[in-house]
């Protein structure tokens, strides 16, 4: 309970319906291992967070860059509400110390996990929508997702961004290399080593090659970005 209000005092928001901001919070491998009635878990919420996240998301761009054509709208919107943009806002507002998390996910770093932190970042969206309505549940997106907007446009285009930056400082070559992958077929989690001339520059996790490399690329313009 001392939890939970510490993170609505977090987000800035108090739940009239405490039942919602719990199950927001409850990863399913936390609900099988306790034998918690169906659909108890934050997967529901996940998929109505996810609507209302859209939506949010495309009024404030089209509001914000009245001159951007539609195509650039969508990747924009793309950058700002994908797995790894939104897992970051997650970790900003400790969202994974929060979670409910079955005991072997927990033991294998699942408060840490980009996917389960966007996943209950996008549940904790539909319980306010839910509890509070769609004022409030675009108040917290405003405050807490869409913000930073450029810094954030950097990730969807990293790799692109990264190359033209390293080949215009002549730093040499840039490799992506596939360090390891793991997870059943459905779920794979690929590993990449991102180095530029031959010396290790960061490294990324993605769903998919393409996304782990993207992951690695934006880990490294940080890093550039900071020096």
């Amino acid at each position: 309970m001392k939890k939970q209000l510490e993170f609505q005092q977090a987000i800035g928001y108090e739940f009239k319906q405490g039942g919602l901001l719990v199950q927001a919070l409850t990863h399913s491998s936390y609900a099988n291992e306790k034998r918690m009635k169906r659909l108890s878990d934050n997967e529901r919420l996940e998929f109505l967070g996810d609507a209302v996240l859209e939506i949010v998301s495309s009024e404030h761009l089209y509001n914000s860059y009245p001159d951007m054509p539609e195509g650039e709208l969508t990747k924009l919107r793309a950058s700002l509400v994908c797995e790894p943009t939104l897992a970051e806002c997650a970790k900003q507002l400790h969202l994974g110390d929060y979670l409910l998390l079955g005991r072997g996910e927990d033991h294998t770093g699942g408060r840490e996990r980009k996917s389960i932190l966007s996943d209950a970042l996008e549940a904790v969206i539909g319980a306010i929508y839910l509890d509070g309505g769609f004022a409030n549940a675009k108040e917290f997106i405003l405050g807490h997702i869409l913000k930073d907007i450029m810094h954030k446009r950097l990730f969807f285009d990293s790799k692109t961004i990264l190359q033209e930056l390293v080949q215009g400082k002549n730093m040499g070559e840039i490799r992506y290399q596939l360090t390891g992958e793991r997870g059943p077929d459905h779920n794979k989690l690929f590993s990449v080593e991102l180095s530029i001339k031959g010396r290790k520059v960061s490294s990324g996790e993605g769903h998919t090659k393409k996304d782990a490399e993207q992951n690695a690329a934006y880990c490294a313009l940080m890093q550039l970005r900071e020096k």
